[in-house]
C-alpha cells in the first residue's frame, strides 16, 4: 500500500469520493470503521442514501446546488445513518473537482464525527433518567431537552428546528419578513484564521442581528454560516429596508485573532402574507443564492410578481442557446479614463441580449441561469471572440492603438480546462497583441478552486494577457490574492466609492485599497464614480483608472471610438 492510499484508508475522519450524481466511488477505512458499513455494500450507492429523510431533502436542495454553483459546501450538520440502523451525528464538508483531461468530475467529501453532540445526547438521557424520581424534575428536564433541540449550541439562537417550528408557530399571523442571510467566504476565515476565529465571527454575528432589529423579531441560526430573521414588515419595500440596514450592520470590520476583517454577507428578502410563511423562507434562500451569483455583498428581494418559475427558466435557457449563434448578443463599452489627465485608456466589454420579443436585456435577466445551467461557457466564449475581434479593430487605427479591452470571467470559466486554448486561438485568429486584452475575475471565483486559479491565471499571463481583480474588497483575504496570483490590476467596488466623502470608512477602504494596489505594484481603478467629488478624492488618492456614469454609460463601439481625440 502506497503512503498516500495509507494516509487516505487511516486518515482521522472518514473520506469519501462520489461522481456527478452523487454515487460513491472511494471510501476509507476509517468511515467503515464509525459507520460499521461495509465497502462493497457502499461503492455504487448514492451518497444521499446514507443519511435520514430531513437530512437528504436538505442535502439535494441546498448543499447538491451549491456544489453545482461554487464547488464547496462546508460544515453541514446532518446524522449519517450506520449499518447498525443507528443515527450519527456528522459535519460534511464537500468539494467539487471539475472534469479535466480524461478525468472526469468528482466529488470529495470530508465526514467529521460529532461526538459533542453525542455527548449531549448522553447528557440529556441521563437527565432525564434521573428526572424519573419525581414528576416535577422529570417535567424539567424535558422542558430542557425541547430547548436544547431547538437552540444552535454556539450563539443560543434557534436552530433550524427552532426556525421551522416559528414558522409554523406564526403561520397565521400578520405580514411578515423572512431574509435569509448567508455570510460570504465564511470558509476562507476558518482555513486562514482557525476555527475559533470562526466561531467569533459567528456570534459577532448573533450580536449584531439582534440588536440591529426590534425586540419581537425572531433570529435563528439554521446552519453553519446561514441565519434567518423573521419580522413584522407590512410590504414587500418594508422588507428590502430591513435587509439593507442588517447588511450595513454586518459590513462593519471586526477584529478576529488580532486582525481587522471586512466582513461582508449575502441576503435574500421575501414578504410573507399570513400562510405563506415556509414558502416565502424558500423564495428568500433562492433570492440569496441570486445575490451570491450576482457578486455578492447585495441584497436580492424575491418579487412575487417577476419570479421565474423552473418552467420559465427553462424556457429563457432555451431562447438564450438558440439566441447565441442567431446573433442576439451584442456588446456595449464603458470607457475607462486616466484620472491624472482624462484620457481614455481602456473599456469593459459588457454583453447584452437584443431578446425577439422582450427588448435588449441586461445581464442580471439572464446570466445567472447561464451560470447555473453550464451555458455560461458558450456565453462567455462568444463575448471573448466578440471583444477581441473588435479591440483588433481599434488596434488597426492609430488613433485608438493604445485601448485595452476587458472581458469578465465566470467561475465556470475560470475552471474550465479549456480555456487557455480559447484565448491563445482567438488572439490568433483575430491577430489581437495579447497585452490589449484584460481578463477580469471575482475574487469569488478565486476562493472556489484557488489552485485551478493559480494555475489557470499564471498560464494566462504568460501569453501577454493582462489580469484585473474585480470587485475588489468584498472578500475576506484579499492581500492573499494579491500575492498569490499575477494580477496586473485591481478593480475597487463600486459600493466603497459610492460611500466616498460621506462614509469615513469607506473612504478609509478605498484608499487603503489603492495603497495597497501600488504597495504591490499594480493598478488601482475605482468602478461606479458617479460624481465629480468622487473622481477629485480619487484622484487625490493617486488612484490611476475611474469607471463609472461620470465618465460614459455603456455605449456602442463607434461611439467609444469618437472619443478618442486625434493624434492620441
Amino acid at each position: 500500500m502506497s503512503t498516500f492510499e495509507e494516509l487516505f484508508q487511516h486518515a482521522p475522519c472518514g473520506y469519501l469520493t462520489t461522481d456527478d450524481d452523487g454515487r460513491i466511488t472511494r471510501v476509507n477505512d476509517t468511515f467503515l470503521s464509525w459507520s460499521g458499513h461495509q465497502r462493497e455494500d457502499l461503492l455504487g450507492t448514492a451518497f444521499g442514501r446514507l443519511l435520514p429523510v430531513g437530512d437528504r431533502i436538505l442535502w439535494s436542495t441546498h448543499s447538491v446546488p451549491r456544489l453545482g454553483t461554487v464547488g464547496t459546501t462546508s460544515e453541514v450538520v446532518v446524522e449519517v445513518i450506520g449499518a447498525d440502523r443507528e443515527r450519527r451525528p456528522a459535519l460534511v464538508t464537500a468539494t467539487r473537482i471539475p472534469a479535466h483531461d480524461d478525468a472526469e468530475a468528482e466529488v470529495r467529501l470530508i465526514v467529521f464525527s460529532a461526538p459533542e453532540r453525542l455527548a449531549h445526547e448522553r447528557e440529556l438521557t441521563a437527565a432525564l433518567e434521573r428526572a424519573e424520581e419525581s414528576e416535577n424534575r422529570r417535567a424539567a428536564a424535558e422542558a430542557d431537552a425541547r430547548r436544547r433541540a431547538l437552540q444552535d449550541p454556539l450563539t443560543g439562537l434557534p436552530n433550524r428546528a427552532g426556525l421551522v417550528q416559528h414558522l409554523e408557530s406564526t403561520s397565521a399571523s400578520g405580514p411578515l419578513a423572512v431574509l435569509v442571510v448567508d455570510l460570504d467566504h465564511f470558509a476562507v476565515v476558518n482555513e486562514s484564521l482557525g476555527s475559533a476565529a470562526g466561531d467569533e465571527l459567528l456570534l459577532t454575528v448573533a450580536r449584531r442581528l439582534g440588536s440591529a432589529v426590534r425586540g419581537d423579531a425572531f433570529v435563528a441560526r439554521s446552519s453553519a454560516n446561514e441565519f434567518v430573521v423573521v419580522d413584522n414588515c407590512a410590504d414587500l419595500d418594508a422588507a428590502a429596508s430591513l435587509a439593507e440596514r442588517l447588511l450595513a450592520e454586518l459590513t462593519v470590520p471586526v477584529v478576529l485573532a488580532g486582525l481587522e476583517v471586512v466582513t461582508s454577507a449575502s441576503i435574500g428578502a421575501a414578504h410573507a402574507e399570513p400562510g405563506t410563511a415556509e414558502r416565502a423562507l424558500r423564495d428568500a434562500g433562492v433570492a440569496m443564492q441570486r445575490a451570491k451569483v450576482r457578486g455578492r455583498r447585495r441584497v436580492e428581494v424575491h418579487d412575487p410578481s417577476r419570479t421565474s418559475t423552473a418552467a420559465d427558466r427553462l424556457r429563457v435557457l432555451g431562447e438564450l442557446r438558440r439566441g447565441i449563434p442567431d446573433g442576439q448578443l451584442r456588446l456595449l463599452y464603458q470607457p475607462q479614463v486616466q484620472l491624472e489627465d482624462g484620457r481614455l485608456r481602456g473599456v469593459e466589454a459588457l454583453v447584452r441580449w437584443q431578446h425577439p420579443v422582450r427588448g435588449l436585456l441586461p445581464p442580471s435577466e439572464f446570466i445567472d441561469v447561464a451560470e447555473q445551467s453550464g451555458l455560461v461557457l458558450e456565453l462567455g466564449a462568444w463575448v471573448l471572440d466578440a471583444a477581441v475581434e473588435q479591440a483588433a479593430r481599434w488596434a488597426r487605427d492609430p488613433a485608438c492603438a493604445t485601448i485595452d479591452v476587458s472581458v469578465n470571467l465566470s467561475t465556470r470559466q475560470l475552471t474550465d480546462p479549456g480555456l487557455v486554448g480559447l484565448v491563445t486561438e482567438t488572439l490568433s485568429r483575430h491577430r489581437l497583441p495579447a497585452h490589449l486584452l484584460v481578463l477580469e475575475v471575482t475574487e469569488t471565483a478565486l476562493v472556489a478552486d484557488p489552485d485551478v486559479a493559480a494555475a489557470t491565471l499564471t498560464a494566462l499571463k504568460d501569453l501577454g494577457v493582462g489580469i484585473s481583480v474585480d470587485d475588489f474588497g468584498t472578500g475576506y483575504a484579499s492581500l492573499t490574492y494579491l500575492q498569490r496570483f499575477p494580477v496586473d490590476e485591481l478593480k475597487i467596488d463600486r459600493s466603497f466609492v459610492t460611500g466616498l466623502g460621506a462614509s469615513d470608512g469607506d473612504t478609509g477602504i478605498v484608499r487603503a485599497c489603492v495603497e495597497l494596489a501600488h504597495a504591490v505594484g499594480i493598478r488601482a481603478v475605482a468602478e461606479g464614480v458617479e460624481t465629480e467629488e468622487q473622481r477629485e478624492l480619487l484622484a487625490g488618492m493617486g488612484c490611476d483608472v475611474g469607471q463609472g456614469y461620470l465618465f460614459s454609460r455603456p455605449v456602442e463601439a463607434d461611439v467609444v471610438q469618437g472619443r478618442v481625440p486625434a493624434g492620441a
